[in-house]
């Protein structure tokens, strides 16, 4: 479980990374949904901590009310499942 939470939060990380590149860039993007779903399954650390590192989605509602809630969420499963 442990390594599933590190990988899955480093590949949210990277997608910000590289959806903030591809922005610069004009390229095509990596789709929101695609963002928060990482989030959602386990990921919301990465996503997160890449919005804030790198600048990006931060004025987005969706990001910034979204990923902290699912956030909280992962960390109330946490605690009253893992404890």
């Amino acid at each position: 479980m442990k390594l599933y939470l590190i990988l899955i939060n480093a590949l949210g990380l990277v997608l910000m990374l590289l959806d903030k590149r591809y922005a610069i860039q004009g390229k095509r993007r990596i789709p929101e949904a695609t963002l928060m779903g990482v989030a959602a399954v386990g990921g919301s650390v990465g996503v997160l901590l890449g919005m804030y590192l790198f600048r990006h989605k931060t004025k987005k509602p969706k990001f910034y009310v979204g990923v902290p809630l699912i956030l909280l969420a992962q960390a109330a499963v946490w605690y009253f499942f893992f404890r």
